[in-house]
This record gives C-alpha cells, structure tokens and sequence, in this order.
C-alpha cells in the first residue's frame, strides 16, 4: 500500500457521511490521511471535514462505482449501500472493507441470522419468510407464541424495522415483507463488544458494554462501560466476537450486539460492520477511540490499545417527541462546567423524534457517579425545533 501519512495521492474513501463518517474523520485529519465522502444529503455532517466531498446516492450502482475508481481504500459509515457496485471496485484493484462479501450478508437480517447457525455461532432460534402469509404459515407451522421479536429483512436502523410481539392482536399488525423472527431471549443485560481486525490478521477487541434501551423506541438509550458482569461472561463475550469477526473474514471494525441470558449463555443478536453507537464512549474511555481504530484497521496500520482509561457512560440524545424542523439545543450551558461530562453534536440541521442527534459521555472512577452525571445530562439537554 502506498505511504499514507500526508500523501495527497493516497485517498481513503467513505461511503456516508453521517455522525459516525464526521468522528471517525477527526482520526483522519489528526493523521493528515487524504479522505473522499459521498453522502446524499448535501448538508450532511462530515462534509466540512473531509479533503473532498460528493453528493450522490450510496444504493446507485453506477454513482458508487464512478465515487470508488480512484480510490486506494473504501470503507462504509452505514451499511445501506450498493453492493454489485462495491464488487466491481474490489475486481479492479481498489481495496474495500469491510469486504462486499461479508457486507451483502450483514445487509439482510434474515441472511445474517443463518449465518450465524451454519457457523455454529450461538444465536437466538428463528425462522424467514418473504411475505405476511409464509409469517403466519411459520408460526402455525412451529407453534409459536408471544412473545418473540419480528424483525425486516432489510432497511432497518436504530430501532427502526423491530417489533417485539407481544399479544396475537400485535402479529395481525406486522407489515407485510421479508423478515425473521426470533424467539424472546429472557435475558439478564444486552451487551456488546466492538472487535477490529487488519488485513495482517491482527485483531483486538474492547472491553464489552451494557446497553439499556429505550422502553418504547427500542433504541439505545445508555452505554455503560465497564459492564457489570463476571469475568467469566466477559471472557466468553469476547472470544464470541473473536469468532464471529474471523467467521466473515472481516477487515475493519465489527460491533457485535449480544444477550447474556439468564441461565449464563451468551447469543449473537446481530452485528454492524463499522464504528457503532456502543462504542462512542471509547473517545474519552479509552486509549484508542474505535474511530481511530477503524481508520487503522482498514489502512493495514498497527492496531492500537483498547484498554480502558476510566469508566464512562454514554447517553443518546435524540430529538424531542412532537418537535421535526430546524434544530435548537437548550439546556446545556450548565453542563459544559460539569467535570468529566463531553458533549457530542452530530450537525444534523433538522431534527425530529427520536432521531440521533448527538451524544453524551460522562466519565469517572466510579461508573455509578459515570451514569448519574450521563442521565443528569441528557436530562437536561433538549433537542427540539426553532
């Protein structure tokens, strides 16, 4: 690979340019690494940061081709984009991660989820379908019963395109797609564990998170590190995430979202192939950001430290119910005074409910006075409309 550090001839591309494209692009301005965005908003975040930025839609397989030739890496933000096209640009020469394969698998749930039973990768039981009427033929057909999760095949982001079923009158209201369905884990925590690996092979993983979610918007709502759980558990959360990564035969970063049952099991829930919202923490928590981490992994550079600085704990800010248009944050002043506690803006001009529009993490010695600091934020940051 060519010589990286301030080489204007060396380009590293990115697919999307949301909140998760404008953190990891501050790795890449520290490390002066020549970088090319294409999001289809024009006003989306990481176009001030970047070396180059283009307008253009990521799911066109002739847009995402002409953005990849040129290119020395291409890496994603989000992994709705155009696959063929991604393919293609491996053929030629230009290196892409996480790799086309592993991404059209992630891409559909359904997919995904068998990927994990023909690997002998624990996960939750379930059946596909492609249509209402082979959902109802498969529940009659395994007698199943609420409560279990529906989920689409495709589309689905940030608690978006998930039902948790709970009564026969909810399965009379799942929309009519492709999905699965998954028998409800009773679980003991959600956790998660971000694990990258380099095309040398190397790989490591963060320390595993809890995540508490919102009751209703099924969106994580906290990320807590570390997570209270025995090192047994942590152990095997990890090396779970070391196989699953090596299972795709993945470059780059992987999120891997899990349930710790209640009996001591651990199962895969699902994965995203990039930086993650469970990992926003390790900015200030940890001696290497999975922002910077992702920029390493993909570019073949050492990968750095994962240990934990301090314990933290993250808090989605979203946008406010009853409130879409231009946003306006209120309430903040007072915390920027606040010890420990970071503010994350995402530069997202309008808002509306429940959309992601920053983060914030409180860090200290204790993560019990790490959690109180993040609630108190969150509870007092309002995101709502001019």
């Amino acid at each position: 690979m060519k010589e990286i550090f301030s080489n204007p001839s060396f380009k590293l591309g990115v697919l999307g340019g949301g909140q998760l494209g404008k953190m990891m692009l501050a790795e890449t301005r520290r490390y002066d690494i020549y970088t090319v965005v294409m999001d289809p908003a024009a006003d989306a975040p990481s176009r001030l940061a970047s070396n180059e930025f283009v307008c253009g839609s990521l799911m066109d397989y002739n847009t995402v081709l002409d953005f990849g030739r040129g290119l020395d890496v291409l890496t994603i933000e989000i992994e709705h984009v155009n696959v063929d096209a991604l393919e293609v640009l491996e053929g030629e020469g230009v290196k892409v991660f996480p790799q086309p394969r592993a991404l059209r698998i992630i891409q559909n749930k359904a997919v995904q989820k068998q990927f994990y039973k023909d690997h002998q990768l624990p996960t939750s039981d379930f059946f596909t379908f492609e249509n209402a009427e082979e959902l109802h033929e498969g529940l009659k057909k395994g007698n199943w019963k609420p409560p279990f999760v529906w989920k689409a095949a495709t589309g689905g982001y940030d608690g978006f395109g998930v039902n948790i079923v709970r009564t026969e009158e909810d399965i009379q209201n799942l929309p009519n797609q492709a999905g699965l369905v998954e028998a409800f884990v009773p679980f003991e925590k959600e956790i998660a564990v971000i694990v990258a690996r380099n095309e040398n092979g190397e790989v490591v993983s963060y320390p595993v998170v809890e995540m508490e979610f919102h009751p209703t918007a099924n969106q994580v709502e906290y990320v807590l590190c570390p997570a209270h759980i025995s090192p047994e558990a942590a152990e095997k959360a990890k090396e779970l995430a070391e196989k699953t990564i090596a299972a795709y035969d993945l470059v780059g970063l992987l999120a891997v979202e899990m349930f710790l049952a209640k009996d001591g099991n651990i199962y895969i829930n699902e994965v995203a192939p990039r930086t993650h919202n469970s990992g926003h923490l390790t900015i200030e928590s940890n001696f290497t950001s999975q922002f910077e981490q992702h920029v390493r992994a993909v570019t073949n550079m050492p990968l750095g430290s994962t240990d934990l600085r301090i314990p933290a704990v993250m808090a989605n800010l979203v946008g406010d119910k009853g409130y879409s248009g231009p946003v306006k944050y209120e309430g903040y002043r007072d915390l920027l005074a606040m010890r420990g506690v970071y503010i994350h803006l995402y530069g997202k001009s309008s808002t509306r409910p429940f959309r992601k529009m920053g983060h914030v993490t409180a860090t200290h010695t204790d993560r019990a006075e790490a959690r109180a600091a993040a609630e108190k934020a969150k509870d007092a940051i309002r995101v709502q409309s001019r």
